[in-house]
């Protein structure tokens, strides 16, 4: 029976109530402070409940040494509703939103570049601290269970404020103990929707250049060669040879094509903007031949060398 249930029974002979009055002067402490954090402020609600969140746990330990020395930290991913998160700790709170005083906490989509341009998820989240004095959990969510909606450009929602630091660091209260803690999360999709078609422009600052040699020895009689993949401005590539031409330039030119090499993969395919220089050369000193150009193609056809 907790101290506040005791002091209700009336059945209770009145010395042993001021007994309980005097040793629970520590808890009243606590009540307090609890008391100004639990309810609903601002848009959010703070509850406490004995049950553990539903879809994950992160257990930090050595937490002061993470709030020295980093501004925040990101879990692994856990899968909730078809869909994979994270969660996003800010220890010493979100400096880019000048959070200070309070620790930040927040759910993330972990893939939300992989969402085709207009798709969104809506989603209900709570996020949980653990009391460990008390074994139960403070839980932390927007009022009225109100739906947040993950995008490309909005992955991350959460909550700024989510405790105060000094209420967080007061062991009275539980929730760091031997620089422990426990923090949790709890994610239900309610829904997903695409706004139609789209797209998305991605523009490179100073890409820098890239070199890429190709050697070619003991040429068979194949109808094309593939070099190997190399990486340049964040995607891959390879080089096509064909020998003896293809599409216009068949059996009057050699033709050589630079190509994404992964492009199966990306969705939706990428149309990309490539300003390239390629030089064939040769073994007797001379220049040989280049061409330069620019592409807005998937695929670009970088040379054709009359045979």
């Amino acid at each position: 029976m907790d101290v506040f249930s005791m002091l209700k029974n009336q059945s209770f002979e009145s010395s042993k109530v001021i007994a309980v009055t005097c040793i629970s002067s520590i808890y009243a402490n606590n009540f307090v402070v609890m008391g100004s954090l639990i309810g609903e402020k601002d848009g959010i609600i703070r509850s406490v409940s004995d049950t553990p969140p539903t879809h994950y746990q992160v257990i930090i330990q050595s937490f002061s040494l993470l709030s020295k020395n980093a501004e925040k930290y990101k879990s692994a991913k856990f899968e909730a509703g078809g869909y994979k998160w994270k969660l996003v700790l800010h220890p010493s709170g979100n400096k880019s939103k000048n959070v200070e005083d309070h620790i930040s906490l927040y759910l993330a989509m972990a893939d939300a570049t992989s969402l085709p341009p207009g798709w969104e998820v809506s989603a209900v989240f709570r996020l949980f601290l653990l009391d460990q004095n008390q074994d139960n959990y403070l839980i932390v969510q927007d009022s009225q269970r109100k739906q947040r909606r993950f995008r490309r450009l909005t992955p991350e929602w959460g909550f700024d404020q989510f405790i105060p630091i000094t209420v967080f660091s007061d062991s009275s209260n539980g929730y760091l103990m031997d620089d422990t803690c426990e923090v949790g999360a709890e994610v239900f999709v309610r829904k997903e929707r695409s706004t139609g078609k789209g797209e998305c422009l991605k523009m490179i600052k100073d890409p820098g250049g890239f070199n890429h040699l190709w050697k070619i020895e003991n040429l068979e009689n194949l109808d094309s060669y593939d070099s190997r993949e190399f990486t340049a401005a964040g995607y891959k590539w390879k080089m096509q040879l064909y020998p003896k031409g293809i599409d216009s330039g068949t059996g009057s030119h050699l033709s050589l094509y630079l190509v994404l090499a992964n492009l199966a993969s990306l969705t939706p395919p990428p149309k990309i903007y490539a300003d390239y220089s390629l030089v064939l050369s040769n073994e007797v000193g001379t220049n040989g031949v280049s061409y330069k150009g620019k592409t807005y193609s998937y695929t670009a056809t970088l040379l054709q060398q009359k045979l």
